[in-house]
């Protein structure tokens, strides 16, 4: 498997070869991203590629379910790149985006339990995730839909998480940040981004539409 990373590798430089002189003028300036993006772990989600960012454009923060927790539960490794996305880089624009068909939101919304023994790590992470994927849930509601409910109300609390940041809430009173919520439809292969007014989800092109 890593052979073939490595022949990957190789396919960049000679892809990008043209662009050599950039990528070097980008290594030797500091970087000035315009986004944190939050995103899954997962391996189908690739920040890049979704929105055709190039080198240097985003800040990327990855992991399972693209939890945020609140200041006072932060993870080391989330609340460092907050804190260095939006105080040292002053990206303008933070983005939480979820994906249809996650994971990790699938298993908070089950009975975390049998995780504890054998994947304690795991286990701790999703509890995290839990509340939020399982408000709302009914008993007999239809599991997809659930699913799909869980995905955006745990990106929905990624948003109110962020906040209890005291360098983005700083921010976003002073209209320096903006937080955006998204969901990538694996298998629609779009981008939903939330609307506010309406209270939900819609396609990206409707917004750039109105936009």
């Amino acid at each position: 498997m890593t052979d073939s990373l490595l022949d990957g590798h190789g396919l960049f430089q000679r892809r990008y070869f043209h662009e050599r002189e950039y990528l070097r003028r980008l290594a030797r300036e500091d970087q000035r991203p315009s986004a944190l993006f939050i995103g899954c772990s997962d391996s189908r989600v690739v920040p890049e590629y979704l929105t055709s960012a190039g080198f240097g454009e985003l800040f990327v923060l990855r992991n399972i379910g693209n939890f945020v927790p609140t200041l006072d539960h932060a993870d080391a490794s989330v609340g460092a790149a907050v804190d260095y996305a939006v105080g040292t880089l002053e990206v303008p624009d933070i983005i939480v985006c979820g994906h249809y068909g996650c994971g990790g939101v699938k298993a908070a919304l089950d009975d975390l339990e049998p995780l504890r023994a054998d994947h304690p790590s795991l286990h701790e992470w999703l509890e995290g995730v839990a509340p939020a994927a399982r408000r709302g849930f009914s008993a007999g509601d239809d599991p997809e839909a659930v699913w799909r409910r869980g995905v955006e109300e745990n990106v929905i609390q990624a948003l109110e998480n962020l906040i209890t940041y005291d360098i983005v809430r700083e921010k976003l009173e002073s209209g320096a940040v903006h937080l955006h919520a998204w969901i990538y439809d694996l298998y629609q292969t779009r981008i939903r981004v939330l609307d506010v007014e309406q209270g939900a989800f819609i396609d990206a092109s409707e917004i750039q539409r109105s936009g």
